[in-house]
């Protein structure tokens, strides 16, 4: 965890064997601000005795270099007398320290080593957003240590003992305070990095192979692949429907051409094969950073994600449901580089990484509405928007910053930005709007945020009930620069109005619960140097614009909860899954709860496709299920504007709307079910049933054409006029066209498809078997 050449390490304290000597570190003058001067051995014992045993309160003693050197406490403020004098929030954890006395010469820098081990090891947790201190006003030396490490003080505050400096530390204010060029990735160690690798080589295989881009040779009880450099990669195997490769990660192997055996290495497996696998060598490099940022996240979240599957299960609440989306370990089940952010620093990783749970504080500037436009759903004005996201005192202060610059706020937007954009984009590249005044800084939200799995979007931890903020940032990931247009902005709000309308009136789709959460508002700003020289899609006029989703809390009824689709496929540090988890809690045979999943999810799906030949991109980061007891009940499609498709001439829509409308051949709008749920979800969910014995993978995909059926029979017998669309998309066909996703990152890993045109980019490698046939 730390990077001093010290070894520090924490355990919990014993009061009946750490007393005597804590006693002899306490009873000394310099240590007169812990309070326990003059107190015998026996009294310091009963003490700790008492912390040992209080809920929410613990002590620990800490070494360096195997040896006693300082105490620890932790302590939750909401129990404490602290707690009544500021407003706890969700995540604060509290702290108290005191160092050893020194034996021999004093070690310069000790102390504030030991803190920053302290800090380091208190956010491993991904729950802890700040840490709160209250040392005596009079203790200078600790302040200005406090200070080092990225405390803020607050205010004074009388405790029953001490009159206070109550201080807090956010997880940003901490990054942002270490040293330059200290180390922060204390999670690659050895032992993780040979995990991630394993983990990494066997989806390659896996992935590779099911798209036919790799041919594994069956010998006897086990798989064996050569690489072109001569290595062997030999492990055992499920070979399942769709073509999906289920390999025991424990088996796998790697033995040099003489039969050594080597160690599994993602990077050199990528290198060996990247022929093979078709990799421009312009490319390869940067598809070798992504592989590698991949990899250290694997390590991140092997540190991190410490909550079990049964423990996700049965959270409740918000926290509960923040607590899964930052829980998610593998990232988009197909892709092998799935966790690229090419731009990310160590410090934005820590920081802004959805897995780490850090509290965001997003940017605010005003722009110039002379260059920005502004959107929004029908009978929503900007007006209304700002005082629904703010309280009122940080808009008046962010008018009267305006007005003390000259400026007047009617001229201007107000509109948030990832910190990470500013400080390394807008600052820079958008300098000349700054500095002429049509962009202006105004300082961070009051309210914390924390990052979705999508990286760019960020839900209100501190007022749930407002709206996510979706942003821009030019960091490169899973084959696309994560930007956002202002022409896209544009027309977003009023694409939502129309599926929201769409869904609304269809009584099949409402009879299944589902449900549309909107992108109400948006701004994007015209930056007019980059849109005179830079071609339409290029990365430089999709770096400011910003946008506005509900909130999913406002959908819930007394007893729901709500989880990311993508947990659906998630496993612990133990392998266990979430799906077993829900089912287990559910009480219902797995047969039963996936006939509800399916009833919620696929048939929504296959009903747009049938009536409307409307597409959406329904990955599990864009679905959230509404549980019941484990069971999911309904299911939230978000991300509407960008990812939706309108297939063919069959429904009119509105003027602002027809960015939605693509020509795509009649015979891939299928692949909406077949690819996009199929081969990207379903393969992976049926693996998970019958490895954990729930379900058998003949009786998943019997229920899967069951659904469909039960589909066909409740609703064309009463709306016949669709049996002709149903039987031409023809969902129980022999075979399908198989559409392969990894083939187009490794093509163009910086940029997979056109979005203008999303058809033409496929990349097909024959046909795919039906696994419901």
């Amino acid at each position: 965890m730390s990077n001093s050449t010290l070894d520090f390490g924490l355990r919990r304290f014993d009061p009946e064997q750490d007393s005597e000597l804590l006693h002899s570190w306490v009873s000394q003058e310099r240590a007169r601000f812990w309070g326990m001067l003059g107190q015998s051995v026996e009294e310091v014992r009963e003490a700790y005795r008492q912390i040992d045993a209080a809920p929410g309160h613990h002590a620990y003693l800490g070494t360096a270099n195997g040896s006693p050197a300082f105490l620890l406490e932790r302590y939750d403020p909401a129990g404490d007398a602290v707690g009544r004098l500021y407003p706890v929030q969700p995540g604060d954890i509290g702290m108290h320290f005191l160092v050893a006395p020194a034996q021999g010469p004093a070690k310069p820098g000790f102390t504030t080593e030991v803190l920053r081990f302290i800090m380091a090891d208190t956010f491993e947790d991904p729950q802890v957003r700040r840490v709160v201190v209250e040392p005596d006003v009079r203790n200078e030396k600790v302040h200005a240590l406090n200070a080092k490490v990225g405390f803020v003080k607050d205010s004074i505050v009388s405790l029953p003992d001490k009159d206070a400096w109550l201080s807090l530390c956010r997880r940003e204010d901490y990054l942002a305070a270490l040293p330059a060029g200290r180390m922060l990735a204390d999670y690659l160690t050895p032992e993780r990095w040979q995990r991630a690798n394993r983990h990494l080589v066997r989806k390659a295989i896996a992935e590779f192979s099911h798209e036919r881009l790799l041919q594994p040779v069956h010998c006897g009880e086990h798989y064996e692949l050569r690489s072109p450099a001569g290595d062997l990669y030999r492990f055992e195997a499920q070979r399942m429907r769709l073509e999906h490769w289920s390999i025991d990660e424990v088996t796998l192997n790697r033995f040099a051409a003489a039969g050594e055996p080597l160690e599994l290495d993602a990077l050199e497996f990528i290198t060996d094969f990247s022929e093979v696998l078709g990799i421009n060598p312009v490319q390869l490099p940067i598809y070798l950073e992504e592989i590698s940022s991949t990899l250290s996240s694997h390590a991140f979240k092997q540190s991190h994600s410490t909550l079990s599957s049964a423990e996700l299960a049965a959270g409740q609440g918000v926290e509960a449901f923040q607590s899964i989306e930052r829980s998610m370990t593998e990232g988009h089940p197909c892709f092998v580089a799935n966790n690229g952010r090419l731009g990310f620093g160590g410090s934005d990783f820590l920081a802004f990484a959805p897995e780490t749970g850090a509290a965001v504080r997003l940017v605010w500037v005003a722009v110039a509405r002379s260059h920005a436009i502004f959107s929004s759903v029908s009978g929503l004005s900007y007006q209304a928007l700002m005082e629904a996201e703010f309280d009122g005192d940080q808009r008046q202060s962010f008018e009267v910053a305006l007005r003390g610059r000259g400026l007047e706020p009617e001229d201007y937007y107000l509109m948030p930005v990832h910190p990470w954009q500013w400080d390394n984009k807008l600052q820079v590249t958008f300098a000349a709007e700054i500095a002429q005044q049509r962009i202006v800084f105004l300082g961070h939200s009051h309210d914390d945020y924390q990052a979705q799995q999508s990286i760019r979007t960020f839900f209100n931890t501190s007022v749930p009930q407002r709206n996510y903020v979706k942003t821009a940032i030019s960091v490169l990931n899973m084959g696309f620069m994560r930007g956002l247009s202002p022409e896209y902005m544009a027309a977003t709000p009023a694409i939502n109005d129309w599926v929201h309308s769409l869904v609304a009136q269809d009584e099949v789709l409402q009879a299944r619960g589902l449900v549309i959460l909107r992108e109400v508002a948006a701004v994007g700003y015209h930056n007019r140097y980059f849109e005179a020289a830079a071609p339409k899609g290029s990365a430089y006029r999709k770096m400011f614009s910003a946008l506005w989703r509900e909130s999913p809390l406002p959908q819930l009824a007394e007893g729901e909860t709500l989880a990311t689709m993508a947990s659906l496929l998630h496993l612990d540090g133990q392998g266990k899954s979430l799906v077993g988890a829900l089912i287990a809690r559910s009480g219902l045979h797995a047969e039963d709860w996936l006939r509800c999943y399916l009833r919620c999810y696929l048939q929504p799906l296959v009903h747009c496709l049938v009536k409307y030949e409307l597409a959406f991109m329904p990955h599990g980061e864009n679905v959230i299920l509404v549980l019941r007891h484990g069971v999911p009940v309904r299911a939230i499609m978000k991300d509407i504007a960008e990812e939706i498709v309108l297939m063919g001439e069959g429904v009119e829509v509105p003027e602002a709307v027809h960015r939605v409308k693509q020509q795509i051949p009649e015979s891939e709008r299928v692949l909406a079910i077949f690819t996009d749920v199929f081969d990207c979800i379903f393969r992976f969910l049926a693996e998970i049933l019958q490895r954990e014995g729930l379900l058998s993978e003949e009786a998943f995909w019997a229920l899967v054409a069951e659904s469909i059926r039960d589909y066909r029979s409740e609703v064309l017998g009463k709306q016949p006029e669709l049996v002709e669309a149903f039987e031409r998309h023809n969902l129980f066909a022999e075979e399908f066209d198989f559409s392969c996703l990894n083939r187009l990152q490794l093509r163009n890993n910086q940029q997979m498809l056109d979005l203008t045109d999303p058809s033409g980019g496929l990349q097909f490698s024959g046909k795919l078997a039906n696994p419901m046939v």
